[in-house]
């Protein structure tokens, strides 16, 4: 019998039962636009502070400074592009790492054809920034730095603390320093005090919480300029009616894998680790994309040489096990991956690469039962490859 073995947590993850249920009443019966000024809209508004104070404490930042988005992406538009613009009397000088989300590098391609000057900064074979090299690259006109906190598609994870010291020590340029933390939440602290950023991305879809609702993190010191204009909604930076419902959603998502990050973690490394082990012991020619220090507990992102990795995810979704072959949000372009590439992998070892991200709900036994249709699926691969080269 088929089985469902959902291993592609980094592209969504599954709604926490908890958090369906604090979002129920604000799809039913609490309708009111939080807008309004009668009852109905009265409960709206309280449910959205409520949910903003709860952000608010788990990030360790003020209430005003969290704004609501429609999700990851936004709130990295929000971020490269609002703040570049609010700022650029000051310099057009913007730094991001190689490998970041297209949200970020589309948002600097458009800077780009307004003008403005983009570093993209290397990383190296296993992923990672260079401290060093990034302050190299600074300059008196750098206004912005971009750096995500964990890596969607590798798991590896940036020196952010790191880079935060850096960037506060020069005394010839203060650029605002954001990271997009939407694979952090839940396996890393995010604590922004501490961390030392001054804005931070955050999306409810990768934590439990529903799809179509994200979180920017602005330190209040710092003007943004509005992508969205309307009603004036989110401190004028984000005009629209607000999802209420998925408002609530995200607050108890992220207050939930707040509380099991640290149990949560262990968990899934040691199931990772197992999971990686069974593989590299059932099939040869297995190379490991990023470097397995520095990353995420749930994430294995792998290239089987000689086996396509589109070819396969389609035969292990016909037996019930569901990956991805990168980013979702990158699933219909046919070029390889821009991360895998920036590491330095092959073009024909991009192509062989599947990334298998393990959940809250994934257990041994959806491991054993994913090894078990993953080995004679690369067999199937390999010898009908085999037939056709003949």
């Amino acid at each position: 019998m088929t089985r469902n073995i959902y291993l592609d947590n980094a592209s969504t993850a599954q709604v926490d039962p908890k958090v369906l249920k604090e979002m129920l009443p604000y799809l039913g019966d609490n309708y009111g636009n939080p807008s309004s000024l009668h009852r109905l809209g009265r409960i709206s508004k309280n449910a959205i502070e409520r949910s903003r104070k709860i952000v608010a404490d788990g990030l360790d930042v003020e209430p005003s400074e969290v704004i609501f988005t429609s999700g990851g992406t936004e709130a990295d538009n929000l971020a490269i592009l609002g703040l570049a613009h609010a700022h650029k009397h000051k310099g057009k000088h913007i730094i991001v790492s190689s490998i970041e989300h297209k949200a970020v590098l589309d948002s600097c391609k458009k800077l780009e054809a307004e003008g403005f000057s983009v570093m993209y900064l290397p990383v190296d074979k296993n992923g990672f920034v260079s401290s060093a090299e990034l302050d190299k690259t600074l300059r008196r006109d750098t206004i912005l730095v971009s750096v995500m906190y964990a890596n969607n598609e590798i798991g590896t994870i940036q020196p952010i603390k790191q880079i935060a010291k850096i960037l506060k020590s020069r005394t010839d340029c203060s650029p605002i320093f954001h990271t997009d933390a939407c694979q952090a939440v839940g396996a890393l602290s995010v604590n922004v005090k501490n961390l030392g950023v001054d804005a931070m991305t955050i999306s409810a879809s990768k934590i439990y919480g529903p799809k179509g609702v994200g979180v920017l993190y602005i330190n209040k010191k710092y003007t943004v300029e509005p992508l969205m204009l309307g009603g004036g909604q989110e401190r004028g930076l984000r005009s629209g009616t607000e999802n209420v419902a998925g408002i609530v959603g995200l607050a108890t998502a992220f207050q939930i894998s707040e509380n099991k990050r640290i149990s949560e973690s262990e968990r899934l490394a040691k199931l990772r680790d197992y999971f990686l082990k069974e593989i590299k012991k059932n099939i040869k020619g297995v190379t490991v994309n990023g470097g397995m220090k520095n990353r995420l507990p749930n994430n294995i992102n792998i290239s089987i040489q000689g086996v396509e990795g589109e070819a396969l995810l389609l035969l292990l979704d016909n037996k019930g096990v569901y990956c991805s072959t990168g980013s979702a949000c990158s699933s219909f372009d046919l070029n390889p991956s821009h991360v895998l590439v920036n590491i330095g992998l092959s073009l024909a070892l991009a192509h062989c690469s599947v990334r298998f991200t393990l959940g809250r709900y994934t257990k041994k036994t959806d491991i054993d039962y994913a090894i078990k249709v993953l080995v004679p699926s690369v067999e199937r691969i390999r010898s009908l490859t085999s037939v056709r080269h003949k």
